[in-house]
């Protein structure tokens, strides 16, 4: 069927339909994931090749450059589509779009074709939306909507105009493009002429002003988030109803949120200091979407959402207030998911791709190197780093001093003690402090590290390669406001330095608290101070001011170190650096040698298309760029590109934000590459810098989780899980840290010096405080500090941090993420689907599944090995005759501070490692080699060559049953079975399947018993009120019975059970070894199993 185009012409000129083109649709066929799954076996990595899961599209390119998707998402089967998307023959024909971009054409085609379950009323504004009845008069139901996460680089521009052309071929002649910015146009005009249309069918909503009707008839409509957040005023409507004029209340077409992270904050929340507000831009894009409920929404970003709650602009994906989820409202969603942490997050992501509604693939990082580049600071730079410390601890102390002499607080020995008089005014100063003390720290440190980076990009240019450096500060404010000091006819020779060190002085002259309060008593009789002000002017107190101007006459004397930016551009110089940033001017050196001078040069608002054309012409070797060029720009080896140099991709400053960091990374890593980026992180020696790194640490966890189903992918190879310094294993380790400084127990930092050089209280009058400083008030104060105590405290914290983490995993509770599970043999013996979702059919299977494992036991080699240890030792257990190895292991610090020496024994088939105290009252005794030897020998001959065990797997979807899981233990795990069946979801104990399946009592057999209570998560309950269950005697694990009556326990220790009699009173175990199992079937012929009890865990 002919189809239409209109050209937009301009703003008073209604668009007029073009030539017909034809359309037509496309073909697929319908395959099983499983029909591939032999030739791919699982494996430990991160990434998996992209395969089309669920359809066959004859005919289809293949993605021009290999697509990988996280091996989460690829153990998850999209489901089988049924819409068939109308596009121009040349599309296919040509390879215009690739089978793996044709595939996301088809599931949003899918997704569109439904509605959300439920019905809803939105008042006038749009801003409220309350559920109503189906049969209301004005209720509405919302059209469901697609979320294209593919990573930077895939091409998704040229998949959201394969969207788009597919609904325009059906006669939807309205869309919207919505983008971050303004620069984006020409992006979107390119990918949707390279799919053979007009590029001016895509007009910018800024050529109509705001409140005037928009005149087309027909047309893509491209607008920034910036400006759709334009409300109401002068009688002008706003931006989202003059949109919503043009389209229609009954609108059908698409909607593009292209760069859909930029509407974070959509609905607030909570942040560490109490609620924040929902950001503008998020609330325009949620009126949108609740003023057109029958619009396509896509939601286009690779960096959907760093939390969970800047999920809420993605209202159309119906994960809360419907009947697909069990979350009523986005509150209960967000607080569910929360307290599932990643584990929860990842399963969010999978169960989206299981529904169809995401895809979230990536380019391949086969090839793609990472290098660090570390600069070791020079004995001058450590000088200067520590002369600021130094500084900064004085500014802090003269911070106490000023505010107490201006009535902000009150004096230590005056009559208010140390209270505070004005907490307002003693938050905003000490915040200003801090935030000067970060910025500058960060600045400083970026700045130091710049003289290796400019080494390595000389070598990089003499090796014939192109560099392009990633920053996120220009330091454009301070440079505007130093020359709106300056007069203009001095801009030819800039005689200043504007240098990180302005930020501390900008600080000390504008935010050190100075105006002067004055005590009083308010109406309840409580001392406070407020301003003091004289003929409306405030009053300054002159002793604050007498220790600023002291403080900015110390700061100024000491050396300067130039901004990062500046000592690039005006190294290189401005015919080799191509600068992409939001500098609207810059300062550029004129001349060499004794002539050279400064100079204040203007850029055109075109500067960095320019900029970038140069680089990619291979006119420009260096690129640097700022977050204002981290967005949707192309830097990569291009192979439509003159410069198709190798990119050296120098990451100098990553900033806070964890998404803003990734999106840079991916300007260098791109479709249609001639060849792929080499990977520099550039960091120096001193350890406060791991505080800048822990917070995108931490946040890239998250973002991989939500985004790519998996933890693993969010820090693409350049950030680990050890970075993040946030995490609950750091806060304990930090607490631990605080007594050993508090007992005196840390070499090198007393409590005294700790306090003076940090400004940290640890302790009140009654010893060490209960509310300590928290993590990140410790990892901000820790860059103030001189590079020595830095390494001090560092080491410290460290140590514990280690200690933390290695207990966790030895306890088995280290939270690892996605877990490959791995046997001789796996067999689903039962499959049961205990969930149907009612819109897409996916399905919630509890599988049963027989795991059969080789048994690897410690050869006696290799146990004698140990024995090189001077501390090693050979043991015998003289009551159960068997051996063991003993040697050293690592020292816990317990919660009171103590360290406790641990033990590690080393048995045929596991380790353990135990307190050394609790060896005493065991019965292992120490053997002779040949004794040792010979209980060795005989216990490997009695191992049989496989162990048999069963798993209970929830697989599928898990969100819609989220609630009815286990939720103490939220761990995911994948495993394949014989037959090539790939398994991803949750592990449940047999107490849960128990209690979901059947009330009926659960038959066992001893050895099943025998196991699961081994395990420690399952509690089982016999008749006669006795239970089995896991407890842990002097530092090993044991099988107990309770609740047996005093009849009973000569017969109980007939049968084979050892009693003990521990804090006076009788307990009685059952061997943990074989010989446990007879004297279970002999206990259970007596006294069957009643009920399982999940005693917290799966």
């Amino acid at each position: 069927k002919p189809v239409s185009r209109s050209r937009a012409t301009s703003a008073a000129q209604p668009a007029k339909p073009e030539t017909p083109i034809e359309a037509e649709e496309l073909d697929y066929a319908l395959r099983d994931a499983a029909e591939d799954e032999d030739a791919a076996r699982l494996s430990d990595a991160i990434y998996e090749t992209f395969r089309l899961q669920a359809i066959d599209i004859p005919g289809a390119a293949p993605h021009p450059t290999k697509l990988v998707q996280s091996a989460a998402m690829a153990s998850v089967a999209p489901p089988k589509p049924s819409y068939r998307p109308k596009l121009p023959a040349t599309i296919l024909r040509d390879g215009l779009l690739s089978d793996a971009q044709l595939e996301t054409v088809i599931y949003a085609g899918e997704a569109h074709g439904a509605h959300l379950t439920g019905s809803w009323t939105a008042d006038e504004t749009g801003d409220v939306v309350s559920a109503a009845p189906d049969d209301a008069a004005d209720a509405v139901r919302f059209r469901r909507g697609f979320f294209l996460g593919d990573g930077t680089g895939a091409g998704k521009g040229r998949q959201s105009a394969g969207i788009l052309l597919d609904n325009w071929a059906r006669g939807r002649r309205k869309a919207l493009w919505i983008s971050k910015s303004d620069k984006l146009l020409e992006d979107a005009q390119r990918d949707l002429s390279a799919l053979g249309q007009e590029r001016l069918l895509v007009t910018p909503l800024s050529r109509f002003a705001q409140g005037r009707d928009i005149p087309l008839t027909e047309g893509i409509l491209f607008t920034t988030y910036a400006t759709l957040r334009s409300e109401e005023r002068g009688g002008k409507k706003s931006r989202v109803d003059q949109i919503v004029d043009w389209l229609g209340a009954d609108f059908d077409g698409v909607i593009l949120f292209d760069e859909s992270h930029a509407m974070a904050n959509a609905a607030g929340g909570k942040g560490e200091r109490g609620d924040t507000m929902a950001s503008q831009q998020g609330r325009a894009g949620l009126r949108l979407q609740h003023k057109l409920p029958n619009a396509r929404v896509v939601y286009v970003s690779a960096t959907g959402a760093t939390t969970v709650h800047n999920l809420a602009y993605a209202q159309r994906l119906g994960l809360w207030g419907g009947e697909d989820f069990s979350f009523q409202t986005r509150s209960k969603f967000v607080e569910a998911i929360e307290a599932g942490g990643v584990a929860a997050m990842e399963v969010l992501a999978r169960d989206l791709r299981a529904l169809g509604l995401y895809t979230a693939r990536s380019l391949s990082y086969d090839g793609v190197e990472y290098e660090m580049l570390e600069h070791a600071l020079s004995p001058e730079q450590r000088g200067i780093y520590d002369a600021y410390a130094a500084a900064f601890a004085i500014i802090h102390n003269n911070l106490t001093a000023a505010l107490e002499a201006a009535n902000i607080s009150g004096a230590a020995d005056g009559p208010s003690g140390s209270g505070t008089l004005n907490r307002q005014a003693k938050s905003a100063a000490r915040s200003a402090f801090e935030s000067a003390k970060q910025r500058f720290f960060g600045h400083l440190l970026t700045s130091m590290k710049t003289p290796t980076l400019i080494s390595s990009i000389e070598a990089d240019l003499a090796a014939g390669h192109a560099a392009v450096i990633q920053i996120v500060s220009t330091g454009e404010a301070l440079m505007e406001r130093r020359l709106s000091e300056i007069p203009t006819e001095e801009w030819n020779d800039i005689r200043c330095d504007i240098t990180p060190r302005e930020y501390v002085l900008d600080y000390l002259a504008h935010s050190f608290p100075v105006q002067l309060y004055e005590p009083f008593t308010d109406s309840e009789g409580n001392l406070s101070s407020r301003p003091v002000t004289r003929d409306g002017q405030p009053v300054e107190c002159r002793e604050a001011v007498r220790r600023r101007d002291a403080l900015i006459e110390k700061l100024a004397s000491l050396p300067p170190v130039p901004g990062a930016l500046d000592q690039i551009v005006q190294r290189f110089g401005t015919d080799l650096v191509a600068e992409v940033t939001g500098r609207s001017r810059r300062i550029v050196r004129k001349g060499e040698g004794h002539s050279a001078r400064l100079v204040v040069e203007n850029r055109a608002g075109s500067a960095n298309l320019t900029e970038t054309q140069a680089f990619m012409d291979d006119e420009k070797r260096i690129l640097i760029f700022s977050d204002a060029g981290g967005t949707g720009r192309s830097y990569h080896a291009d192979l439509g590109a003159k410069n198709q140099r190798l990119r050296v991709h120098y990451l100098l400053e990553p900033g806070w934000k964890a998404d803003a960091a990734i999106q840079g990374l991916g300007r260098t890593n791109r479709t249609n590459q001639a060849q792929p980026p080499l990977f520099r992180p550039v960091a120096t020696d001193v350890k406060a810098e791991k505080r800048f790194l822990s917070t995108i640490a931490r946040r890239l966890d998250t973002l991989g989780a939500i985004t790519r189903g998996q933890r693993q992918t969010g820090g693409q190879g350049l950030f680990r899980p050890e970075d993040n310094l946030e995490s609950p294993y750091a806060r304990d380790a930090l607490r631990q840290l605080y007594r050993r400084i508090y007992r005196g127990d840390l070499a090198g930092c007393s409590l005294g010096a700790f306090e003076d050089a940090t400004g940290l209280s640890l302790t009140d009058d009654n010893g060490l405080k209960d509310d300590l400083p928290p993590i990140t008030t410790f990892l901000n104060r820790l860059l103030a500090l001189t590079i020595d105590m830095q390494a001090v405290l560092f080491a410290g914290f460290e140590e514990l941090l280690d200690q933390r983490i290695e207990g966790a995993i030895a306890a088995g509770v280290y939270d690892l993420g996605l877990e490959t599970l791995r046997a001789e043999s796996f067999r689903v013996t039962d499959a049961q689907v205990i969930y149907t979702h009612p819109g897409s059919g996916a399905e919630t299977q509890l599988l049963t599944i027989a795991e059969k494992r080789r048994n690897t036991p410690t050869s006696l080699a290799d146990a004698l090995e140990w024995l090189d240890d001077p501390q090693a030792r050979c043991l015998i257990n003289s009551r159960s005759g068997r051996a063991a190895v003993q040697v050293p292991a690592t020292s816990l610090m317990l919660d009171d501070g103590t360290i406790e020496p641990r033990l590690r024994l080393i048995r045929p088939l596991d380790a353990s490692t135990v307190p050394a105290k609790v060896m005493e009252d065991t019965h292992w005794l120490e053997a002779d080699r040949a004794a040792f030897t010979a209980a060795w020998t005989a216990e490997l001959a009695e191992v049989p060559e496989f162990s048999d065990s069963t798993l209970h797997i929830v697989a599928g979807l898990l969100l819609p049953i989220w609630k009815q899981l286990p939720q103490d233990e939220t761990r995911v795990y994948r495993l394949q079975t014989d037959d090539g069946q790939r398994i991803i979801g949750r592990r449940v104990s047999p107490a849960w399947v128990a209690t979901t399946l059947a009330a009926d009592a659960p038959k066992l057999t001893a050895a099943q018993v025998h196991a699961i209570v081994l395990e420690g998560k399952t509690v089982v309950r016999l008749a006669e009120g006795m239970e089995l269950h896991r407890s842990r005697v002097m530092g090993a694990n044991r099988i107990e019975l309770s609740g047996f009556s005093e009849a009973a326990k000569d017969r109980l220790k007939a049968d084979g059970f050892f009693s003990e009699i521990i804090s006076w009173k009788l307990r009685l175990f059952c061997p943990t070894d074989a010989d446990g199992i007879a004297i279970l079937d002999r206990l259970l012929a007596r006294c069957p199993v009643a009920r399982l009890h999940d005693r917290g865990g799966c």
